[in-house]
């Protein structure tokens, strides 16, 4: 969701008006909402405000400072597609997404927010689940170190337990097996209340793998969890297809165009995406091989 904190199409940033800190005093007037200056309503962006040198968000730098930041990434190949298809026949209808757009991937968004945040020491410079850590000696009073988190989406489908562990460890939670269980209605509906404003994007790889069973092991992380009451490693680790196997699955579900905008779109956000994966909590060969 970094996505919609940094202005569209690589505008340079200013920080949104109804989050400007201005000091008050005689003839001033209450701080703007977003989009209004004077009583004028204009378009959204650009807004007619300050910018923070650096900080390619429109949030300012003492908001950002009072959350933790932890990052989840999933591969292109895999994120493209699945996005591509909630904006196409027949889940456009239901998503309300018509139109596809590549600017919409974020991962140049993401990479320009996570290095702001390392640059600013709110985040690192030591990376979770490489090397040694003490969860007590970290995001602590003592050091106020927050790790770098990121966790990749192959990872976590392959091994939930560990990563969801490693995740805990990282940012000072005590890691419970529960957390991965949904199992009572409470719960259920709990996890259904917190997607059901994404409708179409979080239960359409649900209904292919219904169709396709040998295509199951790509459910995403939200598939499961609005189709399953536990998180379990899936059953088979994602084999790498080739570029031709790939484009040649696309062009059968997407058509020539659809195949074309896709691997495009894929291959302008690959370097970013390895950018962030070489972050990602690394987890031992040996718990790789459970």
């Amino acid at each position: 969701m970094i996505y919609y904190l940094v202005p569209p199409d690589g505008n340079p940033p200013s920080i949104a008006p109804s989050l400007q800190r201005k000091k008050r005093g005689v003839g001033t007037s209450s701080a703007s909402v977003n989009g209004t200056t004077n009583g004028t309503i204009k378009a959204p962006y650009p807004y007619d405000t300050d910018a923070e040198p650096t900080n390619p968000t429109v949030i300012p730098r003492d908001v950002l400072g009072k959350f933790h930041f932890t990052f989840l990434i999933r591969h292109p190949r895999s994120s493209i597609p699945s996005f591509y298809r909630c904006t196409i026949p027949p889940l456009d209808e239901v998503t309300g997404f018509y139109d596809f757009m590549p600017s919409e991937a974020g991962y140049a968004e993401l990479r320009r927010v996570f290095d702001y945040l390392l640059s600013q020491g709110q985040v690192g410079p030591k990376i979770a689940g490489q090397g040694k850590s003490d969860r007590h000696m970290l995001s602590n009073e003592l050091t106020q170190e927050v790790e770098v988190c990121v966790i990749d989406a192959d990872d976590l489908l392959d091994n939930p337990t560990d990563v969801i562990e490693a995740f805990c460890t990282s940012v000072g939670l005590d890691y419970d097996p529960k957390m991965l269980k949904w199992d009572t209605e409470e719960e259920q509906q709990q996890a259904r209340h917190a997607f059901e404003k994404w409708p179409g994007f979080h239960d359409d790889v649900s209904e292919i793998c219904a169709a396709h069973a040998s295509e199951c092991h790509a459910k995403s992380v939200i598939s499961q969890v609005m189709n399953s009451k536990e998180l379990k490693p899936r059953e088979h680790q994602k084999k790498a297809k080739s570029v031709k196997d790939e484009d040649l699955e696309w062009v059968e579900k997407y058509g020539e165009e659809g195949a074309k905008i896709i691997r495009k779109t894929v291959e302008a956000n690959m370097e970013d995406y390895e950018y962030l994966k070489q972050y990602a909590i690394k987890l031992s060969s040996r718990v790789l091989s459970v």
